[in-house]
């Protein structure tokens, strides 16, 4: 497996010093993680496509580009790979084709790659403006294998939150959805997720929700509840919102998720999550500690690495919230930073920060949605 990153900033390429040197026709995987007004021009698809004539090219807008140890706003993020061993192939659906269910034009999506054997590993870029995430990786679920991992993430519009793009070997589009499936029993995938927030405040119970929105907790006006929490910070909503996300627990048996709180509305004295809040769910407000989301970064990366072979993967894929972009502010780059330190210099680190993270909470897991997490997938060969 020999794999190249390149960042693309006011019309210029850099090149990382560690890239292998490819063979154009021979790279069978180009991912491109950039800000929405750089990668939506038709002509920067058809500069990759002249370069990689074979690949799968995907393309997904951003609230961040990640580029090795460092994180850039207004750019391109590209990564190349080529395979030694490794066959990729891809599918894609758009949500408008599905009535806007996000649980079936999951299900679609992978039912595209499970119609070929020896299915290793599913990467997953999605719209994240029209999509719901959670019933997408439901969608994924009601098809996936259990001992075939899935990760990836939603797309980004940077801190606008009015649409993003994604694009499989085309220009990219809004209500797109992407599927990498990797086949072969040489390809080794680990991954990763963690938060870093601190819960607190005693645990209660959803009484009334409806998919993504929260009306009561434990019988109470669920913003008149998060409001009297917040304090001060009540007068902010609903900038403040991403400083206090939500713990959510769906079940005794499975390991709680974070929601991010996305919009409120006075009237119905309601909260809109970035994810669904079921009916019946155990809750905890959490809040911010700054050395404990990029300590959480770092602890994502040695989770990956106890489960593979070698403690330097080839590819790093870092998916990160753009909530935690926003809170870090200008000390972002510490949490990848953080990261890089865990893999040493042999390791590139692509990716993004995102509307949405994608990945297992525990090994050998089915994926599930989160919010405000650092999510890291290796990806090498053995």
């Amino acid at each position: 497996m020999k794999t190249a990153i390149f960042s693309y900033q006011d019309q210029q390429w850099r090149v990382h010093a560690n890239n292998h040197l490819l063979d154009g026709p021979k790279v069978s995987l180009v991912m491109a993680f950039g800000d929405k007004v750089t990668l939506e021009p038709v002509d920067f698809y058809d500069r990759l496509r002249a370069d990689y004539p074979q690949a799968e090219i995907v393309l997904c807008s951003t609230a961040g580009e990640i580029f090795d140890d460092s994180v850039h706003e207004g750019s391109v993020s590209v990564t190349a790979v080529q395979f030694e061993k490794t066959q990729v192939r891809s599918a894609m659906v758009n949500i408008a084709d599905f009535d806007g269910s996000s649980y079936r034009a999951g299900k679609a999506l992978i039912e595209n790659l499970m119609a070929f054997e020896a299915l290793s590993y599913v990467l997953i870029l999605s719209d994240g403006s029209r999509v719901n995430g959670s019933e997408l990786v439901k969608g994924v679920n009601s098809q996936i294998q259990e001992n075939v991992p899935v990760t990836g993430g939603l797309a980004g519009d940077g801190a606008a939150f009015k649409s993003t793009l994604v694009g499989l070997n085309a220009r990219p589009l809004d209500g797109q959805i992407v599927a990498i499936g990797m086949y072969g029993s040489d390809l080794q995938v680990s991954h990763g997720s963690m938060g870093g927030w601190e819960s607190f405040g005693p645990e209660r119970k959803i009484t009334r929700s409806m998919g993504n929105q929260l009306f009561m907790i434990d019988d109470e006006s669920a913003l008149d509840l998060y409001k009297k929490y917040l304090g001060a910070y009540a007068n902010e909503l609903p900038g403040s919102a991403l400083l206090f996300p939500l713990m959510v627990r769906l079940s005794s048996e499975e390991a709680p998720v974070v929601r991010t709180i996305l919009s409120i509305d006075e009237e119905s004295r309601s909260m809109f999550f970035a994810g669904d809040v079921p009916e019946g769910a155990s809750v905890r407000f959490m809040k911010a500690n700054f050395d404990r989301l990029i300590d959480a970064a770092g602890s994502a990366a040695n989770h990956t690495i106890s489960g593979q072979t070698s403690s330097q993967p080839s590819l790093s894929l870092l998916i990160s919230c753009v909530g935690r972009k926003i809170i870090l502010g200008n000390r972002v780059s510490e949490e990848v930073e953080a990261v890089k330190e865990i893999f040493g210099s042999k390791t590139l680190l692509t990716g993004f920060y995102s509307y949405g993270e994608i990945a297992p909470p525990l090994p050998r897991a089915q994926c599930q949605l989160h919010n405000q997490t650092m999510t890291i997938t290796n990806i090498s060969e053995r």
